[in-house]
C-alpha cells in the first residue's frame, strides 16, 4: 500500500469502478472500533475479555456540515487488563510509559466517509474518504480520589492524520487535542456503571484543514467561492459517555456537543454550521474470556 503526501484537496484521488462500496464498508467496520468514546473495589476478573457488538450513531457528515447520517455498525469489543497495558472499551493505557501521575499512550480516532453527492455543500467536489487519526498522547494525573471512584487527567494527545479507501493512504496532516477528562465509577451510587466527561480545544494544521474546508477554483460555484483555510485552532468539543459492564454483555452511549465559533476556517463555505450535536449507543455481547484472573475494577 503506498503513502501519497500529495496535498490533500488539490486533487481527487482515483476510484476504481466499484471498489466504493467495499471501501466504503470496510470504513464504516473501522470507523465503529473507533469512534465510541467510553464500586471501585478490586475483583478478580478474566485477565482478557472479547465479544462483539452494534453500535447505532448520529454523526454530522463532518465538522461544519448541517447535513447528517445514521450509522448501525458492528465493532469488536476487547479487554486486557495486564499489569502495564490495560485496553478496555475507550482506550489503551501504558502502552509506552506508566508512572503513578503520569503515562504516555496512544490516540486514536476516526472521521466518516463522506459522498459529495449526497451533500449539498460539497455537491461536485470530490469525495472525503475516511480519516483515521494516530498518535502519542501524554496523560497527567490532576486528581484521583483514595477509593479511586474519581479520577482527573490533563491529556495531551498529538495524531497524525490519514485518509485511505484501503488501496491507498494519503497523508492529511495533524491534529492537537487537549483536553479535560474526568472518570466516575458508580455515579450517584449507581453500582457498576461508569460516566466520563471530556471538554477540550482542538488545533489542526493546514493540510488537514484543506482536507475538510478548501474550495479550489475548479469547484467554485456563484454559491460556493473559492477558499483555502490556514491551520490553527479548530473548535472546541465536549463530550459526556456511560457504560455498565453486565454478566453476558456490555452496554454505553455518548454524546458530543462541537462548536467552531472562532474556528480558522469557519468562514469556509463548506461551513454550514458552527455549532453540532452527536450521539450514538452500542451493545456488546461477550464470546470469550481468560480463564486467569487478576486483581482489578470492572
Amino acid at each position: 500500500m503506498a503513502i501519497d503526501n500529495t496535498a490533500p484537496g488539490r486533487r481527487a484521488p482515483p476510484r476504481r469502478a466499484g471498489g466504493a462500496p467495499r471501501a466504503r464498508r470496510a470504513a464504516a467496520l473501522l470507523f465503529a472500533a473507533l469512534a465510541l468514546p467510553g464500586g471501585a473495589r478490586a475483583d478478580l476478573l478474566p485477565l482478557w475479555e472479547a465479544g462483539a457488538g452494534v453500535a447505532v450513531l448520529t454523526l454530522p457528515d463532518y465538522r461544519g456540515s448541517d447535513e447528517r447520517r445514521a450509522w448501525v455498525l458492528p465493532f469488536p469489543y476487547i479487554v486486557y487488563r495486564g499489569e502495564f497495558l490495560k485496553a478496555d472499551e475507550r482506550r489503551v493505557r501504558g502502552l509506552f510509559f506508566k508512572s503513578e501521575r503520569a503515562e504516555l499512550d496512544v490516540s486514536v480516532n476516526a472521521q466518516p466517509p463522506v459522498d459529495s453527492g449526497e451533500n449539498d455543500a460539497r455537491r461536485g467536489m470530490p469525495d472525503l474518504d475516511p480519516v483515521v487519526e494516530l498518535g502519542p498522547s501524554l496523560n497527567l494525573s490532576l486528581h484521583r480520589s483514595p477509593d479511586r471512584r474519581t479520577e482527573v487527567e490533563l491529556r495531551l494527545p498529538v495524531r497524525a492524520a490519514f485518509a485511505t479507501d484501503f488501496s491507498y493512504v494519503d497523508f492529511a496532516g495533524w491534529v492537537f487535542q487537549p483536553n479535560v477528562n474526568v472518570d466516575v465509577r458508580d455515579p450517584l451510587g449507581y453500582a457498576g456503571w461508569k460516566f466520563g466527561v471530556l471538554g477540550g480545544v482542538l488545533f489542526s494544521d493546514r493540510r488537514y484543514n484543506q482536507y475538510y474546508y478548501a474550495v479550489d477554483p475548479a469547484f467554485s460555484t456563484p454559491g460556493r467561492p473559492a477558499y483555502n483555510p490556514a491551520g490553527g485552532y479548530a473548535g472546541t468539543q465536549v463530550i459526556a459517555a456511560l457504560s455498565k459492564r453486565f454478566p453476558g454483555y456490555w452496554i454505553g452511549g455518548f454524546a458530543r456537543w462541537d462548536t467552531l465559533n472562532g474556528a480558522v476556517f469557519s468562514e469556509s463555505p463548506l461551513v454550514q454550521t458552527r455549532r453540532y450535536f452527536a450521539a450514538g449507543i452500542a451493545v456488546a455481547w461477550m464470546i470469550g474470556e481468560s480463564k486467569t484472573r487478576v486483581e482489578a475494577t470492572r
